[in-house]
């Protein structure tokens, strides 16, 4: 009888199989596609956004840093999640958080309910973007397989770059800006079902605390300090209202890391950062992230303020761009195997640097070849093929435990970097445009941030020539 019964429970519950490799690898790029789509889709809308809302310089940044903060600052705790509560549950729950918010940011009524819908949108891709990786890293063996898994990865995130200006081009002109938020419902409510059926569980961490405190700390240090960034444009450095928020963030980044010296379960274990790869690659992600993730920022305000582009010719525009940095991610993987992965990271922002300069020189009568197709194809096309080598190297140095968190970590330093940069960037062209609404006064403060851009990837290219450990090459 005990036999019959035990057969019977098998046939009820049938164990799940694990799927196959594609099917992870096209499901987990699919969630870094939505939360890539949702930067380039917003900023193509942005002129529109303005004029709906209301919205001043100042908030218009705000729409792009109050996602991009809360990214940052929570993906640590969404990469640590994923290793202790598993990470298929992560990758549904932020799924399921980015979906709502989309829908909630696309019905607001005021700038406020924007800001704070996108806030919680960048939440719910903290807890999905980590998922997103480490699932793909834990299906995929080590080695050129992994790198092409990473660099398809890599590369669906640069398609969601060009898919997101095309479509936010189309929504703004067809429907309105609204749709621009709306299209992420029904994505993700697909790719919700379809997670939630293919994917299996997996975790590899004990039931250690979330350290929510930390996250806490690190998301606040980082707004205020952004906060204090932008105030320097109207107050100045020297005044009350940008030495505070400028102070205080940095005394709230010092508490975290003090924290997570103290804490037993800590969001971020400092020792991890003695790792060399780990180290060396983040801290180079974070420099190319505070001048790469900027130039859509600037190149669709460039388009639409300057060279009189509607929304879907700024879209169109961009393409070329965003498919240069799939190009970019696929051919990294081959390089890689034939130089090693610090020498692809280097080359990957030489390319880069060469396209940043070369837009640093935009005039307010340039031609769409020699302004925008040009400098953008070089400037992504180095972002894709630096990418790709530093996120392998950072998880390569980490232990199956830790999978989660150096996944977050990668993700982390590109957005923190690339919010800080935002924030900066933003305030210096600004300062220079000096209030004035010409579109020559616009193109010196955006030619400005350019050059500015340039400077921080060459500081970057030779850090990662010194710093970066000089690995095997792939087979």
């Amino acid at each position: 009888m005990t036999p019959m019964l035990e057969t019977a429970e098998r046939t009820r519950t049938p164990r799940r199989t694990a799927p196959p490799t594609w099917l992870v690898v096209t499901l987990t790029c699919a969630g870094q596609f939505l939360v890539v789509l949702d930067v380039s889709v917003v900023n193509v809308a942005l002129p529109s956004m303005r004029t709906g809302l209301g919205l001043s310089e100042q908030g218009l940044q705000w729409v792009v840093n109050a996602y991009t903060i809360a990214f940052a600052g929570f993906m640590l705790l969404g990469g640590r999640a994923g290793d202790l509560y598993g990470r298929k549950r992560m990758f549904l729950v932020g799924l399921g958080v980015f979906t709502l918010a989309s829908l909630a940011g696309g019905l607001a009524q005021d700038d406020w309910q924007l800001l704070v819908a996108r806030a919680v949108q960048g939440l719910g891709a903290a807890v999905l973007a980590p998922s997103t990786l480490t699932i793909l890293t834990s299906s995929v063996p080590e080695g050129a397989a992994r790198a092409r898994a990473i660099g398809t990865w890599t590369a669906v995130g640069g398609g969601g770059g060009a898919a997101g200006g095309l479509a936010g081009g189309l929504l703004v002109e067809t429907l309105s800006w609204r749709w621009v938020l709306l299209i992420n419902v029904p994505v993700g409510a697909a790719l919700l079902c379809a997670a939630a059926w293919f994917l299996v569980e997996g975790r590899a961490g004990d039931r250690r605390r979330l350290d929510l405190p930390g996250a806490l700390l690190v998301t606040t240090g980082l707004g205020t300090l952004a906060y204090g960034i932008s105030q320097t444009e109207a107050e100045g450095w020297t005044a009350a209202a940008t030495l505070l928020p400028l102070l205080a963030g940095l005394a709230l980044i010092a508490l975290f890391l003090a924290v997570e010296a103290r804490t037993a379960s800590p969001l971020m274990p400092l020792g991890l950062l003695r790792l060399r790869s780990v180290a060396s690659a983040n801290v180079s992600m974070f420099l190319c992230g505070f001048a790469m993730f900027c130039m859509w920022f600037f190149m669709t305000l460039y388009a639409q303020n300057v060279l009189g582009y509607t929304p879907l010719e700024a879209g169109l525009a961009l393409v070329p761009s965003s498919l240069a940095v799939v190009l970019g991610s696929k051919l990294a993987p081959r390089l890689m195997r034939a130089a090693g992965p610090r020498t692809v990271a280097v080359l990957g922002t030489l390319v880069a640097v060469a396209g940043f300069a070369w837009q640093s020189r935009m005039t307010a009568e340039g031609s769409y070849a020699t302004t925008i197709l040009v400098p953008g194809v070089l400037m992504m096309l180095g972002a894709g093929l630096a990418s790709t080598p530093l996120a392998a190297l950072a998880t390569s140095g980490a232990a199956p435990g830790e999978a989660g968190l150096v996944s977050g970590l990668v993700n982390t330093s590109r957005t923190m970097g690339g919010s800080l940069g935002l924030a900066v960037l933003s305030t210096l062209a600004a300062a220079r445009t000096a209030g004035s609404g010409t579109p020559e006064a616009l193109t010196e403060g955006y030619a400005l941030a350019f050059r500015v851009g340039t400077g921080v990837l060459v500081a970057g290219v030779l850090l990662m020539w010194v710093w970066l450990p000089r690995t095997p090459r792939q087979r």
